[in-house]
């Protein structure tokens, strides 16, 4: 490999890993391969993530182009996210991770 296809590598996954990196947005991704869900729906899924961080990852993934967040004009208002082409195209990605992991991580 050409040290410009090693830079051009290692540059992909800091991008990459800094959106999956990030605590529960791999969870977050996986719940919403799923199907749509709302706020309250995430939250109760993920478990113990505070409003305001699932807020702020939601924030990044929709800037980041994979996940849409979608409003219904009330009353009540109410806002749904759901997975863009490019974040479905993380699930199989996802699913080998997990498959990685359970054989080569210990569990905690």
């Amino acid at each position: 490999m050409a040290d410009e296809d090693c830079v051009r590598g290692d540059a992909a996954l800091t991008r990459a890993f800094a959106i999956l990196g990030m605590r529960w947005t791999g969870l977050l991704i996986g719940q919403l391969g799923r199907g749509a869900s709302g706020f309250r729906q995430l939250s109760r899924a993920i478990g113990k993530v505070s409003d305001s961080v699932l807020s702020e990852r939601l924030t990044t993934l929709v800037d980041a182009g994979l996940v849409q967040r979608t409003v219904f004009e009330g009353p009540p208002v109410a806002v749904s996210y759901r997975l863009t082409e490019s974040g479905r195209a993380l699930l199989p990605v996802l699913a080998q991770l997990s498959d990685w992991a359970e054989e080569h991580l210990p569990s905690a």
